[in-house]
């Protein structure tokens, strides 16, 4: 393929002539591997110890810091990090890329590969940026691919090949407009999360039993004029692998089942004899389907009209509920709900995964409204749902934006700088 005009050629791919190809260790003043071993004897309480970092801390979106463990400040001084150094993976997200906050003065890491860059030479964040590029993480891959653990190690990450700027100005154009793409996904981030809370509020607030609100075993919001509108998947053995097909009958399995959507992930397929052999355990848009094993157990989502029919997997429930008493977005609410999901727990068995059945569901008692006041929460409720859905599909298309632009700004294709 011809290379455009002012482009090259390299290892990494396609680059402009004026940026260099380096290795990972050339750009740093520091790259070692923290704490490795076991840390435990070393663990103290956060007022007189420093914040150990591990592994799991590290996501996505930057070092995450839930269920925090400290260590005593003199211990393993070489794997102590401060604000802006880089933080890298080993394993699980193996070459995920973190930087240390500000707000973090000193900190220690439990088996994480630390990066103190040469600001001299390279801007930190943009160096996050292209540690966490396709280019970089290709190469992660191709490395971790040969570990039977995804392990990669510290001599390896030095040898990754990073496209470099020529000046750290453009190095920090670059950074400066992808943190901006950053930030603006975390803000709508900030916003979905608030719009959540507001609704489980709002849920714990309008589910609460009034007056008028009656006594009803779960499997009597069904309706018992359709056949099979309450019913569980079919036995293992009725349904095996080898009844899988490329198309056909889409199988929703307990991974498609959310906690309170479809997740359109991990199509199977069988065929059209074989679901109607099945004929009981199909499944139909509009309808609701639970699961009977955790987590959590008992979750529910309305089947989407992706497919004039389904077939459930094993572990899956039907609900067709009878819209003449009951409204269906209303119950597929009240499934989901704090309320609900404490009788589903306690009727449920199990230690390390819960697991419910039919019958321990289908006896459940529920204290319901009339289907007019039904139909007003169900209206409230889903009105925020849609307001949820579609910040959340704005969200998605944030991230895709800042896919693009990272691919073109990382590899040179689109320039923030003049060039000459």
């Amino acid at each position: 393929m011809e290379v455009k005009k002012g482009y090259k050629q390299t290892e990494v791919g396609v680059i402009p002539e004026d940026w260099e190809v380096r290795s990972l260790s050339d750009i740093c003043v520091k790259l070692n591997v923290g704490f490795v071993g076991v840390c435990e004897p070393y663990f103290t309480n956060e007022g007189s110890g420093v914040l150990l970092v591990r592994t799991g801390n590290l996501q996505e979106n930057g070092l995450v810091l839930s269920g925090s463990k400290y260590v005593t400040r003199e211990s393993n001084k070489k794997s102590q990090v401060f604000a802006g150094d880089i933080l890298i993976a080993r394993h699980g997200s193996s070459g995920n890329a973190v930087m240390v906050p500000n707000s973090i003065n000193e900190a220690n890491t439990l088996n994480i590969v630390i990066i103190r860059t040469d600001i001299k030479r390279v801007n930190s964040i943009f160096a996050v940026y292209i540690i966490n590029s396709y280019t970089v993480k290709n190469q992660v891959l191709t490395v971790t691919a040969g570990s039977t653990q995804g392990v990669i190690n510290t001599g390896e990450i030095a040898k990754l090949k990073i496209p470099l700027p020529p000046t750290t100005s453009e190095q920090t154009a670059i950074a400066d407009a992808l943190s901006d793409a950053d930030a603006l996904i975390q803000s709508l981030e900030k916003l979905i999360a608030k719009k959540r809370a507001i609704k489980q509020g709002a849920m714990q607030e309008l589910l609460k039993p009034k007056k008028d609100w009656v006594k009803k075993k779960f499997g009597e919001v069904a309706d018992n004029n359709k056949k099979w509108s309450f019913t569980g998947g079919p036995f293992g053995s009725n349904l095996k692998s080898s009844d899988y097909t490329e198309d056909g009958i889409r199988i929703i399995q307990l991974q498609n089942i959310g906690d309170g959507r479809f997740i359109n992930d991990y199509a199977i397929f069988t065929s059209e004899n074989k679901a109607d052999e099945l004929i009981s355990c199909n499944i139909y848009p509009g309808d609701i389907i639970l699961s009977k094993m955790g987590d959590p157990v008992a979750r529910a989502c309305i089947v989407p009209d992706f497919h004039h029919r389904y077939l459930m997997c094993s572990d899956g429930i039907r609900l067709s509920v009878d819209k003449k008493v009951n409204h269906p977005y209303f119950i597929y609410t009240y499934i989901n709900s704090p309320i609900f999901r404490m009788l589903a727990e306690n009727a449920s068995t199990g230690s390390t995964r819960k697991r419910i059945g039919l019958n321990e569901l289908r006896n459940l008692e529920l204290v319901i409204p009339p289907i007019a006041e039904q139909t007003r929460i169900a209206t409230i409720l889903s009105d925020m749902d849609a307001e949820i859905a579609a910040l959340e599909a704005k969200l998605v298309k944030y991230k895709q934006i800042k896919q693009g632009m990272m691919q073109n700004l990382l590899t040179g294709r689109i320039r923030l700088v003049w060039v000459m």
